[in-house]
């Protein structure tokens, strides 16, 4: 394919279709949609092996690109969990009476043609598409090569569901994976109304620096858990290896732990068996190389400056002790990507501290950085977690795939 002017002239023409649809009937097809995944999950399985035969297994990716019936069970509750939130579109924000009799109302509209760019997670196809019909916008998907069988037969069962309720199948798209044709997405102002990228790091930059449309930046995740002289730790070492281990190829997966020297040889005498056990690669500071050492922990690297700042998406954390409070939210304030960052504290000043002055898109007390997540802070799903400040910030789903609208009504009135 040398253009995708076509495709992008299909999403612009079906936003006519979409944006009227009532709640009941997004509710019927997403229904619906949940349905076909489940009866079709033998079939999604072996279009993903097709994709996992081709990705090694030692790659970080890897786990992200795993669809397995649990997954897709876990897919599809996700798909009812949208189309049960309210819609976010028709809500008056603001009416006003002019004096010279006009009347204004602002409302929330859909904002129109949503392109996505992603990497290895085929349910963000999913994820994508539902939380787009639920708001009444249009999406193009563009998944990396690495997943097209899986979201080609994703897509394919989307398209199905339009069909059987007669809309337009231009409503969800997913475009072809040719690099030379993303410079075409990324500058289509007259078609798409905001682009979202969500994978590395390097894909944002990319996508930043070229993109003509508005963008609206997920962020990498360097996450930090910061254990504080108080901290109780027996939960701090639960904590931290809970956002290590759970599922370490995800954003909000912790990398850097960052413990008080008063308490770091208990600390880490308790944390060091549960990482242990899930082979955790180490790279630690000299202090704490040390104090691993002596408890030989088997896979402990010495540390380097660029093992701080580190997204590791793997069974990889970097270890650095710390001085003070304030060392610690330096420490923070250098090294995060404004995404997920938790003190583990009993004392209320500290926390009440790190909560107010740690710039980031969520910010934990005594609890795991896995949480920040649409789903389970009840959004639904998510398109991804902005670390921007306009806009989105944090989970980004549906009540911010919209923006505002000025109706403004009269009779006859002229200025």
């Amino acid at each position: 394919m040398e253009t995708i002017e076509q495709l992008l002239k299909d999403a612009s023409q079906a936003k006519q279709v979409i944006q009227p649809l009532s709640l009941e009937t997004k509710r019927q097809v997403l229904a619906r949609l949940s349905s076909l995944l489940i009866a079709n999950s033998d079939d999604i399985i072996a279009m993903n092996q097709k994709d996992l035969d081709r990705m090694d297994i030692t790659d970080s990716k890897y786990d992200r690109l795993v669809l397995n019936k649990e997954r897709i069970e876990g897919l599809a509750q996700s798909v009812i969990d949208v189309s049960q939130l309210e819609d976010p579109t028709g809500k008056v924000l603001l009416t006003k009476q002019l004096a010279n009799g006009l009347y204004i109302e602002k409302k929330s509209v859909a904002l129109g043609v949503v392109g996505v760019i992603y990497e290895s997670r085929p349910n963000v196809t999913i994820d994508v598409a539902a939380l787009c019909i639920q708001s009444g916008n249009v999406c193009l998907l563009r998944g990396g090569s690495d997943a097209w069988f899986t979201n080609s037969i994703l897509v394919d069962l989307i398209h199905t569901v339009l069909s059987e309720f007669d809309l337009d199948e231009h409503i969800v798209q997913l475009l072809p994976t040719d690099r030379k044709l993303v410079s075409e997405l990324l500058t289509a102002t007259k078609y798409v109304d905001i682009i979202i990228p969500r994978g590395s790091q390097a894909l944002i930059d990319f996508v930043r620096k070229n993109a003509k449309v508005p963008v609206i930046e997920t962020g990498a995740g360097v996450c930090h858990t910061y254990v504080e002289e108080t901290a109780n730790l027996e939960d701090a070492a639960q904590i931290v290896a809970n956002a290590k281990i759970s599922r370490p190829s995800v954003c909000n997966s912790l990398d850097t732990i960052l413990v008080d020297r008063k308490v770091s040889e208990n600390f880490l005498r308790k944390v060091a068996p549960l990482l242990q056990e899930a082979d955790v690669e180490i790279f630690a500071d000299q202090d704490a190389f040390a104090t691993l050492k002596n408890l030989n922990y088997p896979h402990l690297q010495q540390a380097t400056e660029s093992d701080f700042g580190r997204e590791f998406l793997d069974f990889k954390c970097s270890v650095k002790m710390i001085d003070s409070f304030q060392e610690a939210l330096d420490h923070i304030a250098s090294y995060s990507s404004k995404h997920s960052e938790c003190i583990v504290s009993t004392n209320a000043d500290r926390i009440s501290t790190f909560m107010n002055v740690v710039d980031a898109a969520a910010v934990y007390s005594n609890a795991s950085t896995r949480f920040t997540d649409g789903g389970e802070f009840g959004l639904g799903a998510e398109i991804g977690i902005s670390t921007q400040k306009l806009h989105a910030r944090g989970p980004f789903a549906l009540e911010k795939l919209v923006t505002e609208k000025w109706f403004v009504t009269g009779n006859g009135q002229v200025r």
